[in-house]
C-alpha cells in the first residue's frame, strides 16, 4: 500500500513538472510573438515616406511618397519649379541660393487646398538656415492683386537657433524653430540642431491651431477671435487684411528662403 501511494505522488510531480515547462515554453512563445509584432510595427512606422496599416485606417494621405511632387506647385506658377527645387534621396530638397527670399525657385503649395487637417511631416535644415510651413494659404497672383503667401498664410518656423540671426530678433524668441512666426513663441523650445531631423504637426480645427514640435506642443491659438486680430493688429502683418482675415480653407506651403532645407514623410489628415 505505501508503494503504490508512494508510486502516484512520484507521477503526480512528474505531470506537475511537464505542465510547468509547457505553460513556460508557450509563455515564452508567447512574448516572442509580441515581440517581433511590435518590431514589425516599429520597423512599419520608421519606414520614410509611407503610411502604416493604421494610418492609412485613421485617414492619412501622403503628400510626398518620396520619388514624385505631383501634389505640389510653385506658388503663382503653373507647375513645379525646375530650379531651385529637387526630389533627393526620399526627400524634397530646397537648395540654397543665398539670397533670401529673392532668389531659388521661391516657394511651393500643395495643390489641393485644406479646411480642418492635422498636418505631419520632417525637416532639417543647413547651419545657419531659415525657412517654414505655411497653411490657410491664399494664393494670389498678377500684379495688380498680386501677394507673397506670407501675407495671407499663418507660417511655423524653421530656422537654425543657434546660428540664424532671426533666432535674437522679434519678441520672447517668436522668430525661433516651431513658433508662429514673429506673434507666438514655441515653448517649450525643443528644436533639434541644424543636420537632424525635426518632427513636427500642425493641427486646424475649426479655428483651434496647434503646433507639435518633436513631440510636445509648443503652440496654441484661435483664429478670427478678438484675441487674434488684436495679436495681429499690433505686428508687422496689420497692414495685410487676409492675414487678419485667415481663410477657413487654404493650400500648405513650403518656404524658400534661399537656404538648404530638406522635408520627408510629409502626409495629412482631413478631420
Amino acid at each position: 500500500m505505501k508503494s503504490k501511494l508512494l508510486l502516484l505522488a512520484v507521477l503526480a510531480l512528474f505531470f506537475t513538472a511537464c505542465e510547468s515547462s509547457g505553460g513556460e515554453a508557450q509563455g515564452e512563445d508567447s512574448q516572442t510573438e509580441e515581440t517581433a509584432s511590435t518590431e514589425n510595427a516599429e520597423t512599419e512606422a520608421a519606414a520614410p515616406n509611407t503610411l502604416t496599416e493604421q494610418e492609412k485606417e485613421d485617414g492619412w494621405m501622403l503628400l510626398f511618397d518620396g520619388e514624385n511632387v505631383d501634389q505640389w506647385k510653385g506658388y503663382c506658377k503653373d507647375g513645379f519649379p525646375e530650379q531651385g527645387w529637387k526630389v533627393v534621396d526620399g526627400t524634397i530638397h530646397c537648395m540654397a541660393s543665398g539670397k533670401g527670399e529673392a532668389g531659388g525657385g521661391g516657394d511651393i503649395i500643395t495643390k489641393e487646398a485644406y479646411g480642418d487637417f492635422e498636418l505631419s511631416l520632417e525637416w532639417k535644415l543647413e547651419e545657419g538656415g531659415n525657412s517654414g510651413i505655411f497653411y490657410l494659404a491664399r494664393e494670389k497672383c498678377g500684379e495688380e492683386d498680386g501677394q507673397p503667401i506670407w501675407q495671407s498664410a499663418p507660417e511655423m518656423q524653421i530656422l537654425d537657433n543657434e546660428k540664424h540671426p532671426d533666432a535674437r530678433l522679434g519678441k520672447d524668441g517668436n522668430r525661433q524653430a516651431g513658433s508662429l512666426y514673429d506673434l507666438i513663441p514655441a515653448k517649450p523650445q525643443n528644436a533639434k540642431p541644424a543636420g537632424e531631423w525635426n518632427q513636427v504637426k500642425i493641427l486646424v480645427y475649426q479655428g483651434t491651431v496647434v503646433h507639435t514640435q518633436n513631440g510636445e506642443n509648443v503652440v496654441e491659438y484661435h483664429l478670427w477671435t478678438d484675441k487674434w486680430k488684436d495679436m495681429v493688429a499690433n505686428s508687422k502683418f496689420s497692414e495685410y487684411g487676409d492675414f487678419i482675415d485667415v481663410a477657413e480653407e487654404g493650400h500648405i506651403g513650403l518656404q524658400d528662403h534661399g537656404n538648404d532645407v530638406w522635408f520627408r514623410n510629409i502626409k495629412i489628415k482631413k478631420l
